[in-house]
């Protein structure tokens, strides 16, 4: 999954500041499982549990914890599949799930009568293998073929089987693919889209399918005819089928990097190339519109349209050259898009009014577009859960720090509750307010601030600042049922930060952070820890900073840039080697976000944030709990491990855990889940009190 390039020379630099992959002393750590690597973690991880197990706030975390995992009263999200709603269920009684359905009007009631359909539990013991569900991909109009994709300890890799859902049991003769990072989807009930590893030079150097097939059903693989492929240094290459009411869609996409892709429709025996811009982002086939949205201004003809608009035009319009575009969304210096989904008679669309939500759903009719905002209870987050492409029926969600998720279907022009989370926490006396900070360069950096019943502003409130800052994924107000029960319901202060590089803003936001510019999340982040301890909300001895995944770089080249502004810091599932990321796992997928550590001018920008790269003996760094999981194969464990290895070796003393499953995420059940937060929650009670 790894590529092989030539190391680029680095620019002169302090000596002993960065030292080229060649000198590494810890990249033996890159091997996952080698015998001596795993017996490496193991040692951490008995020194890391040995300091928080037995601690009383390791006991009652985990216990509160692991009791909200498992709650009864937790709502079962829905997927709507026809006219059932099938969901994935996991508790005390069914540690690695079962997959269950009911009938849309039986869920609808409140009070589902379920019917299991798949026991991850049962599937496991009889096999002897630690299966994660990882979905079931079922075929319209019938549903009854399924596919079924299983992973081992929760990594993105995953082995694919057909599922008669009305037997309720794997087809031996039916469709099957070996663990691989696959792509596949339905054609038709004999045919499936296949992207996957066929072999030596059929993935990208990120490790995804570069060559997409159809295949037959009662055929060999082998003998599945590619339609289409792309180069080997591009990140992926897929086909799917949308299915509407109209009729389906057959479509090829090539996706030369993260935010750029061309699609194209699969017309017979030929592949007809959509005009639309190459870092336009394809949202859905509604009415026979394609609809998508602009991450850069696009000039057609005498017309400008924004960035961040959501764009609509007519199929045949499209094919035939004639660029009509309807404007079903233009955002505004803080109004971006958010999510899109489709009804059987709707198009349905969120958006972020300075990172509070609002929900829209629009029609068709005669020809003009017909919109309407849905109210919401406050002015938190909404979510659209599911849809129906039989009806005109979906699901929304709606939440806020202190509001428990409460679940809505509407259907025609009526909105009902359906179910609603209970209060896992206390919220009496907790207090929200929005503020902002003022970064390097001037620019104003939103961000939340819970405060707990009692709270006084004299500096010495134990703060959680929060953050993530990447890839246009927005950070929005969210009931986190662990962090009040485990942080606010004991004292703690929570902070949210809306940096740049998330989507907070849209497209704007996430490219001002983006590549040579990726410092400014960092400086985005001081600023806001710097701008609480200047409100007197904190102070640096009480101060910790949290992030998983390019959360987990940003924490990490935060705390190595200003250590003397925070007491902990916790590392979740990071980056940190920023010169061998592209050589480890999907990595090289991100090059777009971060830049190519193997051309030298980029490389000059990485190296001076890259934590592996700067963190330095001498310096009083806080005493940070870096955690990852063996089985992640999206973002490499040696990144942890070696920093971990790396700070220890220039005298720094930290916390290391890897939990052997879970993939891109603390746990693949629920105790494990709960083990990592009670680890995490004790370790910053010790620090931050």
């Amino acid at each position: 999954m790894s590529k092989a390039l030539v190391l680029a020379l680095f620019l002169a630099v302090p000596a002993g500041s960065v030292l080229a992959a060649s000198e590494d002393p810890y990249q033996w750590l890159e091997a996952i499982d080698d015998a001596k690597a795993m017996a490496w973690v193991r040692q951490h991880n008995a020194a890391t549990e040995k300091a928080f197990k037995g601690s009383r706030e390791y006991a009652a975390v985990y216990a509160k914890v692991l009791e909200i995992l498992n709650s009864r009263e937790r709502i079962p999200w829905p997927a709507v599949v026809g006219k059932h709603v099938y969901n994935f269920w996991q508790d005390q009684e069914h540690e690695r799930g079962i997959w269950r359905r009911a009938t849309l009007a039986s869920y609808r009631s409140g009070n589902p009568e379920w019917e299991l359909v798949l026991d991850l539990d049962a599937l496991a013991r009889a096999e002897g293998e630690p299966w994660v569900f990882k979905g079931g991909d079922c075929l319209p109009p019938t549903y009854a073929r399924c596919l079924v994709s299983l992973s081992r300890g929760g990594s993105d890799a995953v082995e694919v089987r057909e599922f008669d859902a009305v037997s309720k049991r794997f087809l031996p003769e039916g469709f099957f693919l070996p663990q691989a990072k696959s792509s596949v989807t339905w054609y038709d009930e004999d045919t499936l889209w296949v992207g996957t590893d066929f072999g030596p030079g059929s993935l990208t150097t990120s490790g995804y399918p570069r060559i997409v097939k159809l295949w037959r059903r009662g055929t060999p693989l082998a003998a599945a005819r590619t339609v289409f492929s792309t180069d080997v240094t591009h990140m992926a290459a897929s086909g799917n089928t949308i299915f509407t009411p109209e009729g389906p869609y057959h479509l090829v996409t090539r996706r030369p990097a993260f935010f750029s892709s061309e699609t194209f429709l699969w017309l017979g025996e030929r592949l007809v190339k959509v005009d639309i811009p190459p870092d336009a982002v394809f949202r859905a086939v509604f009415k026979d519109h394609l609809v998508f949205s602009l991450r850069s201004d696009w000039h057609v003809g005498d017309t400008t349209y924004p960035e961040g608009a959501l764009l609509a035009v007519d199929v045949d319009d499209l094919l035939a050259g004639v660029r009509r575009f309807a404007v079903l969304f233009t955002p505004t210096e803080r109004v971006a898009l958010g999510g899109v989904a489709t009804t059987r008679d709707r198009l349905l669309f969120t958006t972020l009014d300075n990172v509070h939500g609002r929900l829209y759903r629009v029609a068709l009719v005669d020809g003009q577009w017909q919109r309407e905002e849905v109210p919401l209870p406050g002015v938190g987050t909404v979510r659209i859960a599911s849809t129906s492409d039989e009806e005109d029926l979906f699901f929304f969600s709606y939440e806020d720090f202190l509001t428990p998720s409460t679940l809505f279907v509407a259907a025609g022009g009526t909105v009902t509750k359906v179910w609603s989370l209970p209060a896992f926490f206390p919220v009496d006396g907790i207090a929200v307010a929005q503020y902002e900070a003022t970064s390097k360069d001037g620019t104003k950096i939103p961000y939340f601030v819970v405060t707990p019943k009692g709270f006084v502003t004299n500096g010495a409130a134990p703060t959680l600042l929060y953050g993530y800052g990447g890839f246009e994924v927005p950070l929005v107000p969210s009931y986190n049922a662990t962090v009040g029960a485990a942080w606010l319901a004991r004292g703690g202060v929570y902070v949210l930060a809306n940096i740049r590089g998330g989507g907070e803003f849209g497209p704007r936001w996430h490219k001002a952070a983006m590549k040579e510019l990726h410092h400014r999340n960092f400086e985005d982040f001081i600023a806001v820890a710097e701008d609480l301890v200047a409100r007197r909300i904190t102070s640096p001895r009480h101060l910790g900073i949290m992030g998983g995944s390019q959360g987990g770089l940003l924490v990490g080249g935060t705390f190595v840039q200003r250590p003397d502004l925070f007491r902990a810091v916790v590392c979740q599932v990071p980056l940190l080697d920023m010169e061998r990321y592209n050589k480890l796992l999907a990595g090289a997928s991100w090059m777009a976000e971060y830049g190519n550590p193997d051309v030298a001018e980029e490389w000059a920008h990485i190296k001076t944030w890259s934590p592996y790269h700067n963190v330095k003996a001498g310096v009083a760094y806080p005493r940070v709990f870096f955690w990852t999981t063996t089985r992640d194969d999206r973002v490499h464990p040696g990144h942890a491990r070696k920093m971990v290895a790396k700070m220890e070796a220039l005298g720094h003393p930290v916390y290391y855990f890897e939990n052997t499953e879970g993939g891109h995420g603390a746990g693949a059940v629920n105790a494990q889940r709960a083990h990592i937060a009670a680890l995490e929650y004790a370790y910053l009670w010790k620090m931050l009190r």
